[in-house]
């Protein structure tokens, strides 16, 4: 998994603000693992700092503005596209105004300041986001869908209301296209919207210097165009900078159709409410105990109308510390069995903590619908194997031995990597904590000593009857 980064050393840069038209100083500094990107106003007192959240959006007016209390930084969009672009999980961005020197209109001088200062990995683990469901949204004339995908992508189609220079461009984001791809893309407008956007108190800071500007059919700049569909190419650096917001890394794939600074800000609100939905107990595998089970007389009462053979199933002598299980041993201590068991075999059993193997292979039942073509073993048995596999570890008590391990709920969900077939998945599961008949373990699955997902279980031990 990767290490995340922030910068070796701090960079400057001065210049004025698009909208506002302030003469602005902005320095880039280094920040501590799992900081994130902040916005610093040394101008103000206290010089208070703004996280670069969704959650700080206050306007999506032709750029997007940050707030907290009073402060506000506005066009972060560019600079946040930038450290999201080449890596940069932590740092502080410093201003002595409301907001960064627009440069020359996209994130070529951001991104010169980085390679400037370097780039350190830091001991903590970088986490993206898999995205896990596809998501879409319509916001006037503009479309935004995102879909599930192994790495951040973006297919974009660009026009004006009138359908003028309409672009196309999709690519896959990693540092080397970033670069070379879209950093250089400048902002654009088009001049009949010039005279409004003054009304509106906007581009005070605007000129060829750093923005292209569309008349009828012609394209005023400075210089020739960089990419001959600089424009969708701009968009597509909007996403980037706007999507970053979510605070993580994203895996997934966007296709938008003349996107905005809303629309990608509605976009990413909707993923970041996929990303903390909870993961709430299903009736998959197993059905929840019945009612009556929660109302069954005490042991002592109950005792007398129990036969008194009752079969006293695996002794618990098999899971104890050191030991190892075979699937046949396996079967002892479960009640699961094909297709729903869940684990071929416990390599280890220590303390609180059991190891287990399940043997992907390509004959699973789910392998034929998830999905035709692309076969992935679906989360939601992950969560399974951990709880079954924390169930083999209660079952060390002799009051547990033939109980059901019913999986109930999971927080702090990640899945990582896809598990295919011809995968050996690892199930290290440490149980945190058991009061009566609930336990919650933590779980990991591992492929190759890589981590293919992780969660907090929380299960219930049932009579088997």
């Amino acid at each position: 998994m990767a290490q995340q980064q922030t910068l070796k050393k701090s960079a400057s840069f001065s210049g004025i603000g698009l909208h506002s038209g302030n003469r602005v100083n902005m320095t880039f500094l280094p920040a501590p693992g799992n900081t994130g990107i902040r916005f610093r106003r040394v101008d103000l007192e206290g010089r208070p700092e703004i996280e670069a959240r969704l959650e700080q959006v206050s306007d999506t007016l032709r750029s997007t503005t940050l707030a907290k209390g009073n402060a506000k930084v506005h066009t972060v969009e560019h600079v946040l596209a930038a450290f999201a672009g080449c890596g940069v999980d932590n740092a502080i961005v410093e201003l002595d105004a409301n907001e960064p020197p627009i440069a020359d209109g996209s994130a070529r001088e951001y991104v010169r300041m980085i390679h400037e200062a370097g780039l350190a990995p830091q001991p903590e683990q970088r986490d993206p986001y898999r995205l896990a469901a596809p998501i879409e949204l319509q916001l006037g004339d503009t479309f935004m869908a995102a879909f599930p995908h192994d790495t951040f992508k973006i297919t974009c189609t660009s026009a004006d209301k009138h359908g003028r220079f309409t672009q196309y461009y999709s690519v896959e984001i990693t540092p080397e296209t970033w670069e070379k791809e879209l950093a250089h893309a400048r902002t654009f407008c088009f001049f009949e919207e010039i005279e409004l956007l003054f009304k509106n108190g906007l581009i005070k800071g605007g000129s060829l210097e750093n923005a292209v500007i569309i008349r009828d059919d012609a394209v005023l700049t400075n210089e020739p165009l960089r990419y001959t569909n600089e424009f969708v190419r701009h968009k597509m650096l909007d996403i980037v900078g706007d999507l970053a917001l979510l605070g993580r890394p994203l895996l997934a794939h966007i296709v938008a159709v003349k996107p905005s600074h809303a629309a990608n800000n509605e976009l990413g609100k909707a993923i970041l409410a996929q990303m903390r939905k909870p993961l709430q107990a299903v009736q998959t595998f197993t059905p929840p105990p019945p009612e009556a089970e929660k109302e069954k007389p005490a042991p002592a009462a109950r005792k007398e109308k129990e036969a008194p053979a009752e079969k006293a199933g695996p002794s618990p002598d098999l899971v104890k510390d050191g030991a190892t299980l075979d699937v046949m041993q396996v079967m002892q201590i479960l009640p699961h069995r094909h297709p729903f068991l869940m684990v071929d075999k416990v390599i280890k059993i220590e303390g609180n903590r059991v190891v287990g193997v399940k043997n992907v292979s390509i004959g699973e039942f789910y392998f034929e619908g998830h999905f035709p073509g692309h076969p992935i073993m679906p989360g939601v048995l992950q969560l399974e194997a951990m709880a079954q596999v924390a169930g083999i570890l209660m079952m060390r008590q002799a009051e547990n031995i033939g109980k059901l391990a019913y999986f109930m709920s999971a927080e702090n969900v990640k899945w990582r990597k896809p598990v295919r077939p011809g995968d050996v998945l690892t199930i290290d599961v440490e149980v945190l904590k058991m009061r009566g008949k609930i336990g919650k373990a933590k779980g990991t699955c591992l492929v190759d000593g890589d981590v293919v997902s992780e969660a907090e279980v929380t299960f219930m031990l049932v009579d088997n009857k």
